[in-house]
């Protein structure tokens, strides 16, 4: 009997035994392979240097920017690694996905619970999916999944820009509960769902016996069709997210709204990009995010990213005191040199415009803040 390298592989891995595929007939063989060329393997491996000109450490306060803890030195962000099942075409079909997170940015997720002891892993997602024969198809997913509101996404690879804007870090980043998904046609889709809390802490609960505090979420996907010349493929999202978190024993009451939208231009290469973000904190503090994006790629290997955000802190979320505003301006170059490989340097500018010195920690106080990065990424 002939034993393919497949087979090998996993049986000198421990997963399958030798003796049990020797003594198999055909047809459960070919059933085992079948389930397991339907299961995909990805992921990253992300790392970087950073250089912060000047004595005084950064603040770092966007989101995954460490607080300053990689300033001025080499770095591993995360290690991503996705193991999932697509869902297939048929009316009731199924799947699933699991990605873990490995390394700081991990304990930057915030998936623990409060007081836990970081261990650089974190459980990204991890949920079941399933379509229901609804029309067009109904998806549903179960567990825990990434915020369904956003212009930038939870993978920063999948990003223009290598470091995030202030509309990202104030948004959630996943949760735990379920979301159902409906598509209409190529130009309109939406997304409904409700969870424990809007903390990204998996399994989280209130502390109130009330179940309907529960947190709640929506959004809707329009996207130009390919009639739409050159601006077939444009998008236009918006989003709301509202429920309590249990940082503070239930409060307050967190509501956060998004608009954003891309539109590709005449030239080619060239695309614009916006978003907006408000977050009020139990009915009383807001704070607000626009960013503008615009990339261009001039060939198969080089293309420029820039980014223009401002961020107003409102009762001191980020920074202290409260009041800050920050203008960030973000410029990166992007060259595909290597093959799966993404090399970005990036510079980034971050300016406290309300003149409260907050851009710095460690007890040293200046407005002004840069960053250059070099960011090289492998994706697998």
């Amino acid at each position: 009997m002939k034993i393919n390298q497949w087979t090998l592989g996993l049986a000198a891995a421990g997963v399958v035994s030798l003796g049990s595929v020797v003594r198999a007939d055909e047809a459960p063989s070919q059933n085992v392979m079948t389930m397991v060329s339907s299961t995909a393997i990805d992921g990253y491996v992300s790392t970087s240097a950073w250089w912060n000109p000047g004595k005084a450490p950064s603040a770092s306060a966007f989101a995954y920017g460490g607080g300053g803890a990689k300033d001025d030195g080499f770095n591993l962000d995360v290690v991503s690694l996705s193991i999932s099942k697509p869902v297939g075409e048929g009316d009731w079909a199924a799947g699933y996905k699991a990605q873990l997170w490995l390394g700081p940015d991990a304990n930057l997720l915030g998936t623990s619970s409060i007081g836990a002891t970081f261990q650089d892993f974190a459980i990204k997602q991890a949920y079941v999916e399933l379509r229901a024969p609804l029309g067009t198809g109904l998806n549903i997913k179960l567990g825990v999944f990434n915020t369904p509101i956003g212009y930038e996404s939870a993978d920063g690879p999948d990003n223009a820009n290598y470091t995030r804007s202030w509309g990202n870090t104030m948004e959630p980043t996943q949760h735990t509960g379920i979301l159902l998904s409906y598509r209409f046609n190529d130009m309109l889709s939406i997304s409904a769902g409700m969870a424990n809390t809007v903390d990204p802490i998996i399994n989280s609960r209130l502390a109130t016996s009330a179940q309907s505090q529960k947190a709640y979420m929506a959004s809707v996907t329009f996207t130009a069709p390919d009639g739409a010349g050159f601006m077939k493929g444009a998008t236009l999202s918006g989003g709301v997210v509202d429920g309590r978190t249990i940082a503070v024993g239930g409060a307050p009451d967190v509501t956060d709204i998004y608009v954003g939208g891309t539109m590709p231009l005449p030239v080619d290469g060239l695309a614009l990009g916006a978003s907006f973000d408000h977050q009020n904190l139990n009915g009383a503090t807001d704070r607000d995010a626009i960013a503008g994006y615009i990339s261009y790629k001039i060939n198969d290997k080089l293309k420029v990213s820039a980014r223009l955000d401002y961020y107003d802190d409102g009762a001191g979320v980020l920074f202290a005191p409260a009041g800050v505003e920050v203008i960030t301006g973000t410029l990166t170059v992007d060259y595909a040199l290597w093959e799966n490989v993404i090399s970005r340097l990036e510079w980034r500018w971050d300016h406290d415009a309300s003149n409260h010195k907050a851009m710095a920690s460690g007890g040293f106080a200046r407005n002004n803040s840069q960053t250059i990065a070099l960011n090289v990424v492998y994706k697998f």
